[in-house]
């Protein structure tokens, strides 16, 4: 029968940890015991993170439109239910994004969901 040493599997699988946990503080770094859990954590709230930035972006894009359909003497919930009556099928980040950089184009789209919505 012959001994078998796991030191290379087993290396392998605390350096792979050991770099993930690269930066974090103090003894969380070099002990693996620590650094297991730290990274696990760390995965856990980028995960979270990812879902919340999506609802930040959401937020920031209705707030912008708000702002600039104000501007045209509508409110956020008017236009955006004009754009569905009119069948004009943008959506919040390019009208966002149309409000701050085109506000032209932006006036536009107002005035065709006006139009068409009234009918």
């Amino acid at each position: 029968m012959v001994r078998v040493k796991r030191g290379f599997v087993a290396r392998r699988k605390r350096k792979k940890i050991l770099k993930r946990a690269k930066g974090f503080r103090i003894t969380i770094r070099t002990q693996i015991r620590r650094a297991k859990t730290a990274v696990f954590k760390a995965k856990r709230h980028a995960t979270i993170g990812r879902k919340l930035k999506k609802q930040a972006m959401r937020r920031l894009w209705t707030t912008r439109i708000n702002a600039a359909a104000r501007m045209l003497g509508l409110k956020y919930n008017e236009l955006i239910h004009k754009l569905k009556l009119a069948n004009i099928m943008l959506d919040r980040k390019v009208l966002a994004d149309l409000a701050v950089n085109d506000f032209g184009a932006f006036t536009k789209v107002v005035e065709s969901a006006r139009l068409s919505a009234g009918k």
